[in-house]
């Protein structure tokens, strides 16, 4: 039983060694070994604004605005509106993540007690210097590393640097780590490492850097924003002087006033290309996804992060504060007959003092019991020592014990009190007597780290959606996989493994992690190795913890989660961080990433098939030497009602289908023969409306075009917004297709928004050409796409 006891030394004994005189503290501050430690500083707020600002497609569409501006119609330059939303966003949360990382700190000790040249007197923890001897006691963290030089019965809490759960204590000669906390007795120690040298700075260190989450859906759209980025501009350049070709040329251009359609005409061609909506909607979707599941308990601290749940493979599992909450709890009590109400209270009187977590636990447990606070009768208590291993209490003649079993049990119940404790639980034995060499056995109290009580259901979930759960501890290897077992890992019988015995070499590191399922004695490092081995197989990984050791594993995985009452700088490098350590959230963070990912694919295809059919239009009238079908208004009219609009709607719909690799693959599937087969259309549109059939104007030409688009795009959208019925009922899905429909022929229909859009209405027979491609168009997109959506998964029962 783990104990505060009585000191060996006295205070003045602790003081007898003088320390450092005032010239070797001087010597030490100029030669730089003070315990200040340097903070990274990282980017500026500037810096973050800067980048956010000045990139390329802020650049192509900043000057495509000004372009319209001053050679066109304000009505073509609203598609400006996305970039300053899109910098806004970009910028917020950087900053955010900047100041998150600022936060990073291990250490919080704000005062020390240290002993130089002879005097005694408290300084600020960052003053101490090497070679300092530092006074510990009760409640302190320790400040520094160093080597005990006396010792008072100190027992040090390392868990949250080692995971190790049982104290540890400490002897003339041990070493100490900064960063872990006192939680008995006193002791003396000598500075051995300061400053950024530390243990805790140098793990800090290693976790101030920012990097921004890896996010599937990110990296697409950055995938093809960067590919457009090479053709943008020589295709704008190159539209723009085949449309000077086709209003007379350069020279008759620039004489009638023409080449302000041309460049018009330019611009329109990029912003066709763009598609500016789509990174918008992502960081959008991915916002509305952290609202509501801050609602649940779940912070997610870098928006992109909650769709790495819905990949992960792999979930890493610290245990000490992870699977427990960090807190001792009676399991149980073991005796022959129950205990009587004056063996309780004389168990009452031997842990209400609650001076460490062994009295704290059975303290609690008597106190759930007996329904508050218990008299009890008068009890002479002496409390636990450490040299005989037990303390005692007498109530009337009886003499009741409580400690170490191997001293106030016989050897036939001690080897029962161990086959108890081989389980990974904390065995204390409760005896009484007349004296204390007449002891007999009362009863064995069963104590363990306190379960998380959520958290089996949730990994029996988890487990049944294919996530591998691996359990990764500082702690004994039996006690880690004892607890593993009763959370259900593994269906109670892990395969458990020693991390000292792991190979270093990160393939075979893999191969020994298949064929075990709890791992102890894991250092911080070690965790850190086995997530990174772990990703070298293409595993996304998730890792959970608490402790300052969890956060190098914690940064370097795909998805950091970190309890609510985890260490500060814990908190700080997770991307997700679960308020009150609720476990049950997880499920619902895995369906957010889900409807995210599923959603974003749907809209995703709307958008990337007018960036395809925008670049065939660009590249073909530019060759045939056709005037470039759409006004930016054109464009904006077609993107908004079937793309941006619904789209938003759509990316929030609830969605269960699973996580499938692929996005980009599948994305471009459908985008790029539904883009052709629009390009085609139109130019064929466009192409008669010129002839000698339809003698179509400008005006009504381009009205044809915008027309003919729309059609085979709505139809598009009609595909991914599916079902639009559901038990013989339109759906709101239906509604929506509707509402955009309705906006097309009020458009159309309303002089005041027809003439707004630009729209000449063509000849009956101008219709029937319409009509005629637009309805061709569209029976063939929707094979295509339908065909498409439903090899991908997505049926009336993963969709709502």
């Amino acid at each position: 039983m783990e104990n505060v006891t009585t000191p060996t030394t006295t205070p003045e004994q602790l003081t007898a060694d003088n320390g450092l005189t005032a010239a070797e503290v001087q010597q030490r501050i100029e030669a730089g070994q003070t315990n200040r430690a340097p903070t990274p500083r990282g980017r500026s707020t500037l810096d973050i604004l800067r980048a956010n600002i000045f990139t390329v497609f802020n650049a192509i569409l900043a000057t495509a605005v000004v372009i319209v501006l001053l050679v066109g119609q304000w009505q073509d330059a609203v598609f400006g509106i996305v970039l300053i939303v899109n910098t806004l966003i970009g910028t917020i949360a950087e900053i955010r993540a900047k100041r998150v990382l600022a936060d990073v700190a291990i250490l919080d000790a704000p005062s020390a007690r240290v002993t130089r040249g002879g005097d005694t007197y408290d300084i600020a923890a960052k003053d101490i210097v090497l070679g300092d001897l530092v006074h510990l006691s009760l409640g302190d963290q320790i400040p520094v590393d160093g080597i005990v030089r006396q010792v008072g019965g100190i027992s040090i809490d390392e868990s949250i640097l080692t995971g190790e759960s049982d104290p540890q204590k400490k002897a003339v000669g041990d070493s100490v780590m900064s960063g872990t906390s006192v939680i008995a007795g006193s002791a003396l120690i000598q500075a051995t490492a300061v400053g950024p040298d530390s243990y805790a700075n140098t793990l800090g260190a290693q976790v101030k850097s920012y990097r921004k989450v890896h996010s599937e859906l990110a990296d697409g759209i950055d995938y093809i924003l960067t590919r457009l980025s090479w053709v943008i501009v020589p295709l704008a350049l190159l539209v723009m002087w085949a449309q000077l070709r086709t209003h007379g040329g350069i020279d008759g251009a620039l004489e009638s006033g023409r080449w302000k359609v041309a460049v018009v005409l330019g611009v329109a061609a990029v912003v066709g290309m763009i598609p500016q909506g789509l990174v918008l909607l992502t960081s959008m979707n991915f916002a509305v996804a952290g609202a509501k599941l801050a609602r649940r308990g779940a912070i997610i601290q870098e928006l992109p992060a909650v769709e790495v749940l819905a990949r992960v493979d792999t979930l890493c599992l610290d245990k000490t504060g992870t699977l427990t909450t960090g807190n001792m709890a009676v399991r149980r009590i073991d005796a022959a007959t129950p205990l009587s109400s004056e063996e309780e209270a004389a168990l009452a009187a031997l842990c209400c003092d609650r001076a460490n977590a062994t009295a704290a636990a059975i303290d609690d447990y008597l106190a759930v019991g007996r329904g508050g606070e218990m008299r009890t009768p008068e009890a002479e208590v002496s409390p636990f020592n450490s040299s005989r291993k037990y303390g005692t209490a007498r109530i009337g003649s009886t003499l009741y014990a409580l400690g170490a079993p191997d001293v106030l049990l016989r050897d036939d119940e001690v080897e029962a009190a161990r086959e108890i404790a081989a389980e990974g639980l904390r065995v204390v034995a409760f005896a009484a007597g007349t004296s204390e060499h007449d002891l007999t056995s009362r009863a064995l109290v069963v104590i363990g780290e306190e379960l998380r009580s959520d958290a089996s259901e949730t990994f029996d979930y988890l487990h049944e959606q294919g996530i591998r759960l691996l359990v990764i501890s500082g702690d004994h290897a039996a006690t880690a996989g004892a607890v593993a077992g009763q959370v259900g890992i593994a269906g109670g019988n892990p395969r458990v493994g020693d991390a000292r015995e792991l190979p270093s070499e990160p393939a075979a590191l893999v191969d020994r992690l298949e064929g075990v399922d709890v791992l102890g004695r894991v250092t911080p490092e070690q965790k850190r190795d086995i997530v990174l081995a772990l990703k070298s197989r293409e595993h996304v990984v998730g890792m959970t913890g608490d402790g300052v050791n969890d956060a190098l594993a914690l940064k370097e995985a795909d998805l950091g989660i970190a309890m609510d009452n985890g260490a500060r700088a814990t908190k700080a490098v997770a991307r997700l961080v679960l308020l009150s350590g609720k476990f049950s959230v997880l499920p619902h963070v895995l369906a957010e990433g889900r409807r995210v990912m599923a959603n974003m694919e749907r809209v995703s295809v709307l958008f990337l098939t007018k960036t395809m059919y925008a670049i065939l239009l660009a590249v073909a009238t530019s060759g045939l030497a056709f005037m470039y079908p759409f006004l930016p208004r054109h464009l904006t009219i077609i993107g908004s009602l079937s793309i941006g609009i619904p789209a938003f709607a759509l990316a929030i719909a609830p969605n269960t289908r699973r996580y499938r690799e692929g996005f980009l693959k599948r994305v471009l599937r459908v985008a790029v023969p539904a883009g052709i087969v629009i390009a085609l259309a139109v130019l064929l549109v466009q192409g008669l409306a010129i002839s000698g059939i339809f003698r179509f104007t400008i005006e009504q030409s381009q009205a044809a075009t915008t027309l003919t688009a729309l059609i085979i795009a709505l139809t598009l959208l009609a595909n991914f917004s599916q079902p639009l019925m559901r038990d013989g009922k339109p759906t709101w899905r239906a509604g929506l297709l509707a509402s955009m429909i309705g906006i097309v022929l009020a458009i159309v229909a309303i002089p005041p928004l027809r003439r707004f859009a630009a729209l000449e209405l063509p000849t009956p027979a101008g219709w029937a050409l319409i009509l005629g491609v637009g309805v061709l168009g569209a029976a063939i997109v929707w094979r295509l796409s339908h065909r498409t959506r439903v090899r991908n998964g997505e049926d009336a029962h993963t969709i709502e």
